[in-house]
């Protein structure tokens, strides 16, 4: 399988209510341990760094502890991945040249922002993991604690003097208000511990963030628009190159062939009448077939139809007009007006699946065809399936270098399978 744009995630499904929460709780309740391993080391190894750097032996413990921390980073970013269910993001770290020098390498950690960032978020993490942990432990222990009181009430010793809180908020001293009162304020912890684990996990994680792979996503939505920006200036290239192409083999040598006929029909309208008639027949006929290739390439660039009626009316369109037979599967709702795409979105699928189309009349030998386009969360997918002898793929051209560049500027995914033998498959997915 070849996939184009790795760097936009596909839609993914979210975890398990039940499952989150476990997640969210094991990340805070393992953030404590982690912050006082991190502060300890990366503290130690700091003032050592420092308080030795006069003795040059400093310089070595001090690349150590950024290494060190670094290591520490990477478990959390690990963690990470699965709070914010995202991919993991790292950073790319300065690179050692080949062939360098022991002093180099010492040094080369000392002149990477990130490797500071990563000591920085080590030593000052432990004030948020406390606060996390500790709101996470109270209404996890009161959750359980109070829905459960029922089942141990009786073994609680009390004393003559002892004045519950069901007797200071005047509910009585019985068994019935004091285990009522104990259940309530349980479901009521029970009830608000999704919400409070979570916003302890997302303050902790967005600290994380902020420190560990902020710089590194700004990096990474930087080269992806870069990226973005040379497919949708190669895409238009390519599509003015084919139409200049197309124009220039077809309807400009029609209209060479046409200025011709007209020159000699007027020459022999004086002599030969009849043969004048005869030279503006094929003429007339020159003049059709030209126009109906001009209306061919326009419906390259952007057929009325889509703009008119939607994607979905103009998909049929298109597969009416396929060599092979196609069955066509169009969420209905995408020719809606709440249901559009933005206009860019609907001419990137279209072309899409024009120029798949294309490339199974003329390279597949298929005998037929699938064609499905449905919504994907935010996505919108777009699969196009043939039977026939495979082989696609991407390095190899036949217009799905086109197809690559199309999706990848308009910051979606390409992914084609195309075994020997077949059958092929070309996914795109895109935003919007």
């Amino acid at each position: 399988m070849t996939t184009a744009n790795p760097a936009t995630p596909v839609p993914a499904r979210s975890p398990g209510f039940h499952r989150r929460i476990l997640s969210d709780s094991g990340y805070v309740l393992l953030g404590l341990p982690l912050a006082v391993v991190s502060l300890t080391v990366l503290l130690v190894g700091l003032a050592l760094g420092v308080g030795l750097l006069v003795l040059v032996v400093g310089l070595p413990i001090l690349t150590g502890t950024l290494y060190a921390a670094r290591g520490l980073a990477d478990i959390e970013r690990l963690l990470l991945a699965t709070v914010r269910r995202r991919p993991r993001i790292r950073p790319r770290y300065r690179l050692p040249e080949p062939g360098a020098r022991a002093w180099r390498r010492i040094f080369l950690p000392m002149r990477d922002i990130q490797s500071w960032l990563d000591l920085v978020h080590g030593i000052l993490r432990l004030p948020v993991a406390i606060v996390t942990f500790v709101l996470t432990v109270v209404w996890w222990a009161v959750a359980l604690t109070g829905t459960l009181y029922w089942a141990y009430d009786w073994a609680i010793p009390r004393g003559p003097d002892d004045v519950g809180l069901n007797e200071l908020i005047g509910l009585g001293d019985t068994t019935r208000a004091r285990v009522g009162l104990h259940t309530a304020i349980g479901l009521f912890f029970l009830l608000t511990l999704p919400v409070v684990v979570r916003g302890c996990a997302l303050l902790q994680a967005g600290y994380g963030r902020a420190l560990l792979t902020g710089v590194a996503e700004m990096r990474d939505r930087i080269t992806v628009l870069e990226e973005q920006k040379r497919a949708a200036v190669s895409a238009e290239a390519s599509a003015l190159r084919r139409l200049e192409r197309d124009i220039h083999d077809g309807p400009q040598q029609r209209l060479v062939r046409l200025a011709m006929d007209l020159g000699r029909a007027r020459q022999q309208l004086a002599n030969d009448p009849e043969a004048a008639r005869r030279t503006l027949d094929e003429a007339l006929d020159q003049t059709r077939e030209t126009l109906a290739e001009l209306r061919g390439l326009s419906r390259g660039i952007a057929p009325p139809i889509l703009v008119d009626r939607g994607l979905p009316s103009a998909l049929a369109a298109l597969a009416g007009r396929g060599l092979v037979p196609i069955e066509l599967r169009v969420d209905p709702d995408l020719g809606t007006p709440d249901g559009r795409p933005e206009p860019a979105v609907e001419h990137a699928a279209y072309f899409v699946v024009a120029e798949a189309l294309t490339n199974v009349a003329k390279h597949a030998h298929a005998t037929e065809c699938r064609v499905t386009v449905s919504r994907a969360g935010r996505y919108l997918e777009i699969s196009v399936v043939d039977d026939g002898q495979g082989g696609a793929h991407l390095a190899k051209g036949h217009g799905l270098a086109g197809i690559a560049d199309r999706v990848r500027a308009g910051g979606g995914t390409l992914e084609v399978t195309s075994p020997t033998g077949g059958p092929t498959e070309v996914r795109a997915f895109l935003p919007g």
